[in-house]
């Protein structure tokens, strides 16, 4: 074993012992565009470029004992993009998918992805359905792709679904409730993040999550995504566990440790 994988390995084990790992992480990947304008490149460069940082971030969240790590991938707004860019950006996330799944799969990780995903071209839907049925019974993390998702969408579509089934009698008025809420979005069966971080340093969450992001610890940080790696990461989970979650009740209210 080499000094930096030492080293890697000692930051982790110091970081489970200092405090709380998040159960699950959500990332906004943003910055792409802007770090290969730096460079003089398409913003096409940058995304390729994000694909390493994904398999970083991927490898280290389950080694350090990450649950869930949800990654916007695409939304439901990236569709009004040029058209030339979709089109590039969908043939990038094929790629990816033949690429990466074998990886996934060697690694114990769990693909699954949340979204809109009926609008997705065939060949992607495809290979995403394959790489998730490939990985279906792994155990270490589950990694969801947030593809063609907007919270507000997700909110609607529960909404909508909901209506339905109230309406065929499935479920009743005072049936109703956050629990149910929960349900019926495309994130069931998946605890909230615990953490949220968004690259490229804009204070905004850009549609992501809106109701499962009510009480998640919000992390900016201004790298880059094609630069973000475990190292940042590692930054995100120091300050995650410095701060006191009180999910609206007073420090004194909370459990002593």
């Amino acid at each position: 074993m080499n000094t930096p994988v030492k080293k890697d390995k000692a930051i982790q084990d110091a970081l489970k012992q200092s405090g709380e790992i998040p159960v699950h992480i959500a990332i906004i990947m943003d910055g792409n565009g802007r770090w290969a304008k730096q460079r003089g490149n398409s913003r096409i460069f940058g995304h390729k470029e994000g694909v390493n940082s994904v398999r970083d971030i991927v490898e280290v969240c389950g080694q350090i004992g990450v649950k869930y790590l949800t990654l916007y991938t695409f939304s439901t707004e990236n569709w009004k993009r040029p058209k030339s860019e979709v089109t590039i950006l969908m043939k990038l996330l094929i790629r990816a998918l033949k690429d990466e799944t074998d990886r996934l799969h060697g690694n114990n990780v769990k693909l699954i992805a949340c979204g809109n995903l009926g609008k997705l071209p065939e060949r992607v839907y495809k290979e995403l359905n394959d790489a998730i049925e490939k990985t279906k019974n792994n155990k270490l993390m589950t990694l969801n792709l947030a593809l063609s998702y907007s919270g507000r969408w997700d909110i609607v579509n529960a909404v909508k679904k909901m209506c339905k089934d109230y309406e065929s009698g499935k479920i009743k008025h005072d049936d109703i409730s956050e629990k149910m809420m929960d349900d019926y979005l495309v994130t069931s069966g998946i605890p909230d993040p615990d953490l949220l971080i968004r690259t490229g340093g804009e204070y905004r969450i850009s549609n992501f999550l809106l109701w499962q992001l009510a009480y998640t610890e919000i992390y900016i940080d201004p790298v880059f995504w094609p630069d973000y790696r475990r190292t940042q990461i590692y930054k995100a989970i120091r300050e995650f566990q410095s701060r006191e979650r009180r999910f609206g009740l007073v420090s004194e209210q909370l459990p002593k440790i």
